[in-house]
């Protein structure tokens, strides 16, 4: 079979999926899913952004480990079944407009109004952290 013929059976809907790995082998390609390089460098950002406004590594850490569980640092996360929107979850998103109205895509936003949240509801980010350990939620 030649590489048109098995690229040609690839583009019907019924054989894509098929198609395309028997082209990849048929061709020697190796075809492998790689990370989006923004989610990535978004990410990084905003773990840069939450270490300088928190100073503190311990307190960092115990913020980061949330943020980690709760989002993976994606700013846009959000939990299909609550609604419960950003790096810390918010619910409702909305919530987070009270540190400011780029609150849907700014990570230092979101984490300020994360770290005024853990603060005022549980002292700092490592007490929000023991609580989080024990119940999966903050």
């Amino acid at each position: 079979m030649s590489a048109a013929s098995v690229l040609r059976r690839a583009a019907t809907p019924k054989n894509a999926l098929a198609g395309t790995a028997l082209a990849a082998a048929t061709c020697g390609t190796l075809i492998a899913a790689a990370p989006a390089q923004g989610a990535t460098t978004q990410a990084s950002s905003a773990k840069a952004v939450a270490k300088k406004m928190i100073g503190d590594d311990a307190q960092y850490q115990c913020f980061s480990e949330i943020v980690e569980h709760e989002s993976d640092w994606d700013v846009n996360a959000r939990n299909a079944s609550s609604g419960a929107y950003g790096l810390v979850q918010a619910l409702p998103g909305g919530k987070m407009a009270s540190a400011g109205s780029d609150w849907k895509t700014n990570a230092a936003t979101q984490i300020e109004w994360g770290l005024d949240y853990m603060k005022d509801r549980y002292g700092s980010a490592c007490g929000a952290w023991d609580h989080w350990q024990s119940n999966h939620s903050y």
